[in-house]
């Protein structure tokens, strides 16, 4: 967890609140994920709770917490009250097309800010992630592969650090998981496997990263979901 600094200026809620929200636009607390308790924030920076609950709850005001009586605070996905995503069409294959075509796009970009800001140590659980990948991917049933090839993806948006792809990311892809799922599916009914050019693929994106190769890195992860286009258009 990301360690908040100790407020340097006189006013202390206030400059707690702006520490928060940078950690929140650095997607360093991004959507989703729990804020610090407000004791571990007050112990850590020797301030009252009442102090800190007033920075939460400016946040809150501002539509960048989630605050729930007797749960966590969470950061809110800033996208989620204004962007509503239909759910029809999940089976039909001219929407997954579709589907595919916004993914290269949103997928391009999340690489090329990986590869830009990663840190060091997301970089090491990228890798171990790539490396779980084919691991669950070879012995498990296509849903199961579905979810590991998308968690790839997605802690590869996590590490782009850039909140408007992050906050996207996550929408799209829990709204449109069926049709992602639906695309996978059809490619294992028509190859009877996974598509060799796609298990190459995976090892670009994760090379290019690693190197912090970025232009790489956007050109080979959107032509790995365009790859995979053009075989399901070929039907």
């Amino acid at each position: 967890m990301s360690t908040v600094k100790k407020p340097k200026r006189a006013t202390r809620s206030e400059d707690l609140y702006e520490q928060l929200l940078g950690m929140i636009a650095s997607t360093q607390l991004a959507p989703g994920e729990r804020l610090p308790s407000e004791r571990t924030l007050a112990a850590e920076q020797r301030l009252s709770r009442e102090i800190v609950r007033q920075a939460t709850t400016r946040l809150q005001a501002v539509g960048f917490v989630e605050v729930s009586q007797g749960r966590a605070n969470r950061v809110a996905n800033l996208l989620e009250p204004h962007l509503s995503l239909p759910l029809e069409g999940l089976d039909d294959l001219t929407f997954q097309l579709q589907v595919l075509e916004v993914r290269a796009f949103l997928e391009g970009e999340c690489a090329w800010y990986c590869a830009t800001r990663a840190s060091k140590e997301e970089l090491a659980l990228l890798a171990e992630e790539y490396g779980r990948l084919y691991e669950r991917g070879q012995r498990e049933t296509t849903l199961a592969r579905a979810k590991a090839d998308l968690q790839f993806h997605t802690q590869i948006a996590r590490y782009s650090h850039h909140l408007l792809l992050v906050s996207f990311s996550q929408i799209f892809y829990e709204r449109y998981f069926n049709a992602i799922y639906g695309v996978l599916s059809r490619t294992l009914k028509k190859f009877g496997r996974y598509p060799e050019g796609i298990r190459g693929q995976h090892a670009d994106i994760h090379r290019a990263i690693q190197a912090r190769d970025a232009e790489t890195a956007r050109r080979v992860a959107r032509d790995h979901i365009l790859y995979t286009r053009g075989l399901l258009a070929a039907d």
